[in-house]
């Protein structure tokens, strides 16, 4: 009978031991996990705000055109007799190169005529002087009532002074029209056309050939309204970087030389003049902008102050986050000056030493506790034995 007992009683009381040893482990484990403190805050990255001055920059697009365009024409008329190497089209001319030459025959003899004139004009003159001067004599032995201007001689004099400087006139014009038989470039020019030949007759008035000037070019820059807003008052004579873009992308340093004061009608936009000087390069080594060519310029705008420039991704709906001293998320509407490359200009809203949010939680709130990278959480004191409890969680 004891027997039996004891084979009863054993496996319950091993039972009842397993049971009172799993309870305690249990408690343990408890007690362990309730000395552990998990820190289930989101880890955002932040940066310090600071305020900038910021000058903008303001882009624009246009053609190279020349400064001016001159179609020569024949002043006086004649016979080719030679014409430059260069002047044909695309040719490059220096300023006062000789382009083309008219017959000069004529033109010298009207000049010696013209000059013949102007002698015999000065010989009447002298002669008709002399006997005023005779008359004057005799006009103080006559009784007054005889001495009139004509027995003076005065009406002769006027005429033959008269006289003389209508051959002075006649001599300059000859001067003029021997000097036109020879043309020269105006400056320095691109040929685009000509249209004339050695033997060809010209007559006065005829077209024979187009010239550019590649001395200066300017470009046309439309600049869109919210663009204008911030060109600065003193535009005109500002530095222009102008640009042509292609599979070698080259720059040059332009001025602005005017605002055309006018809005176009049908773009909206302002129209603003940029100037760059020796576009050909004929007296450096900078790469030249040939006519029509497409390119970017780059205006100084006005410089605004005390402004913050963040990357376009802290800026959504015009609300930037940052964290609050107690580590909390906070929502600020900003007002957004300008957009420029990937940046937005910002003006109010924010405030300098604030810490902006660069990685935003994938869902942020107002208040939203959070842990910032890089930051050493603070410790909290502990006892000695939940130390070690924390350590051998960790284990």
């Amino acid at each position: 009978m004891n027997k039996v007992w004891i084979k009863i009683a054993l496996p319950v009381l091993a039972l009842g031991i397993g049971f009172v040893g799993m309870a305690a482990i249990k408690a343990t484990a408890k007690d362990k996990e309730d000395k552990v403190e998990i820190d289930s805050r989101p880890t955002v990255k932040v940066e310090v705000l600071r305020t900038e001055d910021y000058q903008v920059a303001i882009n624009s697009f246009g053609e190279v055109r020349p400064l001016e365009k001159t179609q020569l024409s024949a002043l006086v008329s004649g016979e080719v007799v030679g014409w430059h190497e260069d002047f044909v089209p695309g040719g490059v001319v220096k300023r006062g190169t000789l382009l083309f030459s008219i017959d000069k025959q004529q033109y010298q003899a009207a000049l010696l005529q013209a000059e013949a004139n102007l002698s015999q004009a000065n010989a009447q003159l002298i002669e008709e002087r002399a006997k005023a001067e005779v008359a004057k004599r005799e006009a103080k032995t006559m009784p007054a009532a005889r001495v009139t201007d004509l027995y003076l001689r005065k009406p002769q004099v006027l005429s033959a002074e008269a006289a003389v400087k209508s051959a002075e006139a006649q001599l300059k014009i000859a001067q003029r029209n021997l000097s036109y038989t020879d043309v020269r470039a105006p400056y320095d020019a691109l040929v685009v056309s000509r249209n004339l030949g050695t033997g060809q007759y010209v007559h006065q008035g005829n077209e024979v050939g187009l010239l550019y000037n590649i001395e200066t070019a300017e470009i046309n820059l439309p600049i869109a309204g919210f663009d204008a807003l911030f060109l600065p008052a003193d535009l005109q004579g500002s530095t222009a970087q102008i640009s042509s873009r292609g599979a070698i992308t080259v720059t040059r340093t332009g001025t602005v030389e005017r605002d055309l004061g006018i809005v176009d009608q049908d773009t909206r936009m302002s129209q603003v003049v940029a100037r760059i000087n020796d576009p050909y390069s004929l007296n450096t080594d900078a790469p030249a902008f040939k006519f029509g060519t497409y390119v970017e310029v780059s205006l100084k705008g006005s410089t605004l102050q005390d402004i913050f420039r963040l990357p376009q991704e802290l800026v959504t709906n015009r609300k930037v986050w940052v964290v609050n001293k107690d580590n909390e998320l906070e929502s600020r509407t900003v007002k957004v000056l300008r957009e420029e490359a990937q940046f937005f200009l910002v003006e109010n809203g924010l405030n300098a030493g604030e810490r902006v949010v660069m990685t935003l939680p994938e869902y942020p709130q107002n208040g939203m506790k959070v842990k910032i990278a890089g930051e050493q959480p603070k410790q909290t004191k502990a006892t000695d034995k939940e130390s070690g409890l924390v350590a051998q969680a960790n284990d």
